[in-house]
């Protein structure tokens, strides 16, 4: 069992009725770091405030986690299958990388109920390594939002509804304003009810598609149980998986805003139950019926009237799943920036500016990115390799060893626990292995694709 020592807020940092930030800590009126404030949740809630962040139930929470990651692993899982043939690719998806993901949630669950002032991957690289770490993660965070942004699928689908009758930047730029619009809303709670659209529109979606796909088989197809394959080409296609589950680089931030975050593992459970089902019958029937050949994203392997139905329900799911990414990129800075300060709480003209501005950057970064990385599966791949393979497993490793050296046993004593450390330090190399060889084929994966 996780030590949890969450401690109660310190009476030197509570906000002030008049200024609504820390008083007598800074009373200049100056923003606190997490330097000090630890220990500290990362919203205070008064009735006076005009954001209240702490407002979402666990069930929105699974919501919106689901909203998120979901759409990517949708489009991107068939192919795998296609690689490394149905059942080792059912086994990978339905037994080992999604159980792996998910008895690691525990562990991540724990250090935020153990340290309340962490908003963020960045944060939480602060409490175990330091600023550099902090550095690190904060920057893998920010770049990893732009990555998963679903501005490139949304500019797939609008492509594909209008028959390519406009230049694909112009449908970017069109995906990327109506992403800014979701973005914008200062807390989660306000779009706590999108994240109930995004998962409905993307399950009938994800519904249309294996319908359309069972009533047009392709002809001839080829469907192999195990496929022979080389180390390169199974990775690449593994990385896909390691996608489909790494909606935990959001998890802290998403507890941060729930008004209780012990239920924060009911979230878990239900995003990883929802998430395994739907990606391992979306994954066998659209392998099925298609074959071999079956693309990423998956929806432009369907009739033409098929792919425009599908990429039609879910561009909405798109766009919300967009918005959260964009959200909460920008976020990261703006806490680092005014951390309990009157900005995050109230109508500021400086507070609504520098968060627009956040906001449009994160949005044009991914704009940008969408741009130059213009293959789908590429672009999740080197972002899967780089980031998911520590924000979704080897940093809960390293979670564990910080809290039990430091809060419970002494780093001396460790040793007592060796089926913990060895589960730990295994969990730390895993996310290693991950990342090494992901980044690897990526990487030449997408030099392979320009040199021909």
């Amino acid at each position: 069992m996780q030590p949890n020592t969450h401690s109660s807020m310190p009476d030197d940092i509570e906000a002030s009725s008049d200024n609504l930030q820390a008083t007598p800590a800074h009373p200049n009126g100056k923003e606190m770091d997490i330097k000090s404030t630890l220990g500290v949740e990362v919203f205070l809630e008064r009735p006076d405030h005009d954001f209240h962040y702490k407002t979402l139930s666990w069930q929105f929470v699974s919501l919106l986690m689901i909203a998120e990651i979901v759409s990517n692993g949708m489009l991107s899982l068939p192919s795998a299958l296609a690689v490394v043939g149905i059942v080792p690719g059912v086994i990978l998806v339905c037994f080992s990388i999604a159980a792996y993901a998910h008895s690691l949630s525990p562990l991540k669950d724990n250090f935020k109920l153990n340290h309340p002032e962490v908003h963020n991957m960045g944060d939480a690289g602060y409490v175990i390594g330091g600023p550099v770490a902090r550095e690190i993660l904060s920057l893998g965070t920010i770049i990893f939002g732009y990555a998963g942004s679903e501005l490139l699928s949304g500019q797939q689908a609008l492509s594909t509804l209008s028959n390519n009758g406009l230049c694909s930047i112009y449908l970017l730029l069109i995906f990327s304003v109506a992403t800014l619009m979701v973005a914008l809303p200062r807390t989660l709670g306000r779009l706590s009810w999108l994240g109930l659209v995004s998962v409905a529109l993307i399950t009938i979606s994800g519904i249309l598609a294996m319908v359309a796909a069972g009533l047009n088989p392709i002809s001839g197809r080829s469907i192999e149980a195990t496929v022979s394959t080389n180390f390169y080409h199974a990775f690449l296609a593994i990385t896909n998986p390691v996608f489909s589950y790494a909606g935990h680089f959001m998890f802290f931030t998403l507890i941060s805003e729930m008004k209780r975050p012990q239920d924060a593992m009911k979230a878990a459970w239900c995003l990883q139950g929802f998430s395994t089902a739907f990606y391992t019958l979306l994954s066998v029937i659209l392998y099925a019926y298609i074959g071999e050949n079956v693309s990423s994203p998956v929806f432009l392997s369907l009739p033409e009237s098929w792919a425009k139905i599908t990429f039609a329900v879910g561009l909405g799911n798109f766009l919300i799943a967009g918005g959260l990414y964009s959200h909460t990129a920008a976020k990261l800075i703006f806490i680092r920036f005014f951390r309990h300060s009157k900005h995050v709480y109230t109508h500021t003209l400086k507070g609504w500016l520098v968060w627009t501005i956040l906001c449009f950057a994160s949005v044009s970064i991914a704009f940008v990115m969408a741009i130059s990385v213009p293959i789908f599966s590429y672009l999740i791949g080197i972002a899967a390799a780089l980031f998911a393979s520590w924000y979704t497993y080897g940093l809960a490793g390293f979670f564990w060893i910080h809290d039990y050296s430091v809060l419970v046993d002494g780093k001396n004593k460790l040793i007592r626990r060796p089926f913990g450390l060895v589960a730990a330090l295994l969990t730390i190399l895993a996310g290693a292995f991950m990342c090494i060889s992901g980044t690897y084929v990526s990487i030449k994966a997408r030099a392979m694709y320009f040199s021909t």
